[in-house]
């Protein structure tokens, strides 16, 4: 078991660290890597100290999905069942702290080669979207190193630093990582499960850090996954709809399988969480601007170009004038779901950045442009199995929202609960191929039909 304990002045933690004792054990060697990371040790007959009584203890993971199906199943709207998830599955403050924790522990480690370093999480641990249990994404930050922004003179002798070269940026950073890595592995306590996987698009070191149960993703020069991480904080707090309606579409996305936390075809949490803010855009009334707009309202400091990429939006909230939608979580869940069950997937690709849809720039099942990165497809891993998945399940969650009953609430689940339960996943694969037309259609043909036969009966 363990807990995080903060200390009201430096002082205490001299005292204590003074104190603190390197175990030494006749059979097994110790790495003298000292840590803010300590154990408690029984070494003589001292009774361990009971628990205070009213202690609680804070939940680092989601409660199980059963359990949040019963408690959905007893409110009285699915608005107040939207918001009930929400206030259940997103990060508690402890937990943030604990993540930013966990960064300056690794820094700790870093800062051993580069004093001046910083480590900083981003994604869905800081950007307002991540989940009780969500991984922790660290950025191994070197741009606050002194020396980088000095002036050089015109003429004369200037005084650099002498430092190593290397072919490219991308060795530098495979170098740098490799080097992390393996001092994480070897001297960072609590680390375990190391992995160096240097050779990806963007590299990273991948680890299980057991104190705090965080599985976590160590990566620098990583610059726009910073910039998309600060956008999607933005965006959440523009408008509190937005965050519960991510929140209930990535939950009800996993408890199907449409995302998965191991790698392959599946749509990623940050693919659905932009198809979300696009399905946003294109409102009658817009809930939330295109970034194009944030673009054009930022000022000077904002300027922001990564490796020739346009990163550039607003900072300051004031500046943006919202439209006047009055939509309920209710409408917008349903809405999301009509909209992506009919969306022409086959020819449009999906662009925050403007806002519309757009012809496909390439053959792809699913085509999301990066917000910052426009040539890149963020959802190219998706294969059409999985797009068609996507759909089906939409259509049939429209009809079991339009169905669902909300006078009364009962413990059978019903609205957004009735979403959630797994057995719709095996109709949904049976029926997969009457399942491709749209809702809409399937309810025209049958009407169709019955007026038909109405007007032969009449004849």
């Amino acid at each position: 078991m363990y807990a995080v304990v903060e200390f009201v002045n430096q002082e205490s933690v001299a005292s204590l660290l003074e104190e603190a004792a390197i175990p030494s054990v006749s059979h097994e060697s110790m790495v003298p890597f000292k840590s803010r990371l300590l154990s408690l040790r029984n070494v003589g007959s001292v009774a361990s100290p009971n628990q205070q009584p009213g202690q609680q203890c804070q939940p680092q993971t989601t409660i199980p999905i059963n359990e949040l199906i019963q408690r959905l199943s007893r409110e009285e709207s699915i608005d107040q069942q939207i918001t009930s998830l929400t206030e259940a599955y997103q990060l508690t403050e402890e937990n943030s702290r604990l993540r930013f924790l966990v960064c300056s522990l690794l820094k700790d480690i870093a800062a051993a080669y580069f004093p001046e370093c910083n480590i900083k999480p981003f994604g869905s641990s800081v950007n307002g979207f991540g989940k009780l249990g969500c991984d922790l994404d660290m950025f191994l930050d070197l741009d606050g190193i002194s020396g980088r922004n000095i002036k050089m003179p015109k003429s004369g002798l200037c005084l650099e630093y002498q430092m190593k070269r290397a072919n490219s940026e991308r060795a530098v950073t495979q170098s740098i990582l490799s080097v992390i890595g393996e001092c994480v592995d070897q001297f960072g306590p609590g680390c375990a499960g190391v992995h160096k996987i240097l050779n990806a698009r963007c590299p990273l070191v991948r680890f299980a850090h057991q104190p705090s149960g965080f599985q976590c993703d160590l990566t620098t020069n990583n610059r726009v996954a910073m910039k998309s991480t600060e956008l999607l904080y933005l965006y959440g707090e523009l408008d509190p709809r937005v965050r519960c309606l991510v929140f209930t579409v990535r939950c009800w996305a996993r408890a199907h399988g449409v995302t998965s936390s191991i790698p392959g075809a599946w749509i990623t949490n940050f693919s659905l969480t932009v198809m979300v803010l696009f399905f946003l855009q294109r409102r009658s009334s817009p809930i939330i601007p295109t970034l194009d707009h944030l673009r054009d309202l930022a000022g000077p400091a904002d300027k922001s170009v990564i490796e020739g990429n346009d990163c550039t939006f607003v900072s300051d909230f004031s500046k943006i004038q919202l439209h006047s939608n009055t939509e309920t979580l209710e409408q917008l869940l349903c809405g999301f779901f009509e909209f992506y069950a009919a969306f022409p997937f086959s020819m449009k690709s999906i662009n925050i950045r403007k806002g519309k849809e757009q012809n496909k720039p390439e053959v792809a099942p699913l085509h999301i442009q990066n917000p910052f990165e426009n040539s890149l497809n963020v959802s190219k891993n998706v294969n059409a199995t999985q797009l068609d998945r996507f759909v089906a399940l939409c259509q049939e969650s429209t009809w079991l929202l339009q169905k669902s009953e909300t006078n009364t609430p009962t413990p059978t689940p019903w609205g957004l609960a009735s979403l959630l339960l797994p057995s719709q996943v095996a109709g949904i694969k049976s029926r997969k191929k009457r399942r491709r037309e749209p809702a809409s259609e399937r309810i025209k043909s049958l009407l169709e039909s019955l007026k038909n036969k109405n007007e032969q009966k009449t004849s």
